[in-house]
């Protein structure tokens, strides 16, 4: 696998701003057994659109380029993590959140990692709709004692003045939650924005989703947040 160079990215948990090195020679996923279950939960982000339609898409392995999909990077740096991607394309945060209880029964992840909110913005739900479906997620996922790793909200684009405001109050909650509750946090918007054009991804094949190189470094950048994230290393306890 080639070495890929020292990354300097807007993730953290609780406001660190974080650098990291890949280095070479990284195990495949299969070669070490995973002990920590990690589910990815959200919509077309998370499951890897528009080159990967995830497992919870097309059971039971998913289908398409496996490097299309942020988890497929963050497994690659730390096999000993099981990625479980239960992305959606095309939900809104109402559609996640009224699958989340059966997702938990079904694969009991040990933390979580959650994008919702873009289906939202390009559906025209006000923000204040999709804030207070994330509070419900991130409660539930509290009430069960399961830590999880927010994310900030992607550009596509076609972005209108009123819905990029919207997106922008929506991660600005995002990000001020986390701080103020001391959640799992890295900033993929900051990450994964064209440079000098907030509006589009920095590398898409259709406007809409980043493409796979632009996936790595999501995936790069997750996993260094990850790597700095307390609940990773001490087991949470869960409540039923």
């Amino acid at each position: 696998m080639k070495r890929l160079g020292t990354l300097r990215i807007a993730c953290y948990p609780a406001l660190a701003i974080l650098s990291i090195v890949f280095g070479a020679g990284l195990l495949e996923a299969e070669e070490v057994p995973s002990h920590t279950v990690i589910m990815a939960l959200g919509d077309s982000i998370t499951a890897g659109a528009p080159a990967f339609r995830s497992p919870a898409e097309f059971p039971p392995d998913g289908h398409g380029n496996p490097q299309s999909q942020y988890g497929y990077w963050i497994e690659k740096k730390h096999p000993e993590w099981k990625l479980i991607n239960r992305g959606i394309s095309g939900q809104t945060s109402a559609q996640i959140l009224a699958r989340l209880n059966q997702e938990l029964e079904t694969f009991k992840p040990e933390k979580v990692i959650l994008m919702a909110g873009v289906n939202d913005i390009f559906q025209g739900y006000p923000a204040e709709v999709t804030i207070q479906n994330l509070q419900s997620l991130y409660d539930e996922l509290s009430r069960r004692g399961i830590p999880v790793m927010t994310l900030t909200i992607l550009p596509y684009r076609g972005l209108t003045p009123e819905k990029f405001a919207r997106l922008q109050k929506i991660n600005q909650w995002i990000k001020s939650d986390a701080a103020q509750k001391e959640l799992g946090f890295c900033d993929t918007f900051a990450v994964m924005h064209a440079p000098g054009n907030p509006k589009e991804l920095l590398g898409t094949p259709d406007g809409l989703h980043p493409d796979a190189a632009s996936y790595q470094i999501m995936g790069v950048a997750i996993t260094a947040a990850l790597e700095q994230w307390p609940p990773l290393s001490a087991p949470a306890k869960k409540t039923s």
